[in-house]
């Protein structure tokens, strides 16, 4: 999931695969939360400033929580799961 979401944050998708990672954003909190999060970091890096350190805080929480789910934690991450 984290390739599609940042190929189709820097806009390198295809319409369809786009109205699909849209669609999933809008009901996945946690995904949603990830893509304002890249855009953050991917927006002040392109200032050349200090992402917020809060963005890199949730960004490395979410990771962590991709390598090692909730015992029982079910949630689909991917575009249309």
């Amino acid at each position: 999931m984290l390739r599609v979401l940042q190929a189709y944050l820097d806009g390198e998708t295809d319409d369809v695969t786009a109205r699909r990672v849209r669609a999933h954003l809008d009901g996945c909190r946690d995904c949603g939360l990830e893509a304002r999060t890249y855009r953050e970091i991917k927006n002040a890096l392109v200032r050349q400033e200090q992402p917020d350190a809060r963005a890199v805080a949730r960004l490395r929480g979410f990771g962590e929580s991709l390598l090692d789910p909730a015992p029982g934690d079910q949630h689909d991450r991917t575009p249309g799961g």
